[in-house]
């Protein structure tokens, strides 16, 4: 059985994370983040702009991705949050996942520097050691793949990112995962329309998920292949979703993008 695009992608990330634990140990992430004193409520700012009857953007930067390649040639995150920041974005996602999406923590601390929005961290979380990493480098939320780790890692990254104050997102791709994604009951919750092991997409997938989570006290969201205003508008008369987390459509067409309306 051939490997699918998620087991590379883990398979990297776990290099990756020996690498940085060789360097960086707990006390000295530990001092970072008490020198970077510069954090804002990633969850209260999506639920406070929900129940100022606006709809939430968490608007996402990346170079690129397994599926789409390189997006942008000439790559500036601080620029692109910018442009983000002007078009009413209510947060930020920011990839920092190295060799498939050609990320860099860094990405965020610069941008925290310039701009301030809360910044999802958006990587594959399979170590709880991530969560404090991806503070210590300015994150305020991060992201909890339920294909990617068992329920037990699950919910020690979600109780080490909540006991360093930061939101956490839960994503889920079936009914299935959604069922376990309903025990971490301070969590957003994201329906990714993106299949992670063979990257297709399919906006179907959050009609056929919505249902499971709709009692889930927390936000939901809308992730990935929403390409239109249309489609936005349709996803928030069916399911209610008023939160939307877009990459691709954006990144395309960052100047002048008619996405951007929705949301001022």
């Amino acid at each position: 059985m051939s490997e699918n695009t998620l087991d590379k992608i883990i398979k990297k990330k776990w290099e990756k994370i020996d690498t940085f634990k060789k360097i960086k140990d707990i006390n000295l992430l530990q001092d970072l983040i008490d020198k970077n004193n510069y954090f804002i409520d990633f969850k209260e700012k999506i639920q406070n702009t929900i129940i100022s009857n606006k709809l939430a953007l968490i608007a996402e930067i990346k170079k690129a991705s397994p599926s789409a390649g390189i997006i942008i040639d000439e790559y500036s995150p601080v620029k692109i949050a910018n442009i983000y920041k002007n078009n009413n974005a209510t947060c930020l996602s920011v990839l920092t996942e190295e060799n498939f999406f050609l990320g860099n923590l860094n990405h965020i601390s610069e941008i925290k520097k310039e701009i301030k929005l809360p910044v999802l961290c958006k990587d594959f979380f399979v170590d709880k050691y991530q969560v404090p990493l991806a503070k210590s480098y300015g994150a305020d939320a991060i992201l909890i793949i339920m294909a990617a780790v068992s329920d037990k890692i699950a919910y020690e990254m979600y109780e080490d990112a909540l006991k360093f104050n930061m939101s956490v997102i839960v994503e889920v791709h079936t009914v299935q995962e959604a069922k376990r994604a309903l025990n971490f009951k301070e969590a957003l919750i994201g329906i990714n329309n993106r299949n992670l092991k063979t990257l297709k997409t399919d906006i179907n997938t959050t009609y056929d998920i919505h249902d499971v989570l709709i009692n889930h006290n927390g936000p939901l969201i809308s992730e990935s292949g929403i390409k239109s205003k249309n489609e936005i508008l349709d996803l928030i008369d069916k399911t209610k979703i008023k939160t939307f987390l877009i990459g691709e459509s954006l990144l395309k067409n960052l100047e002048k993008n008619s996405i951007f309306t929705l949301f001022n």
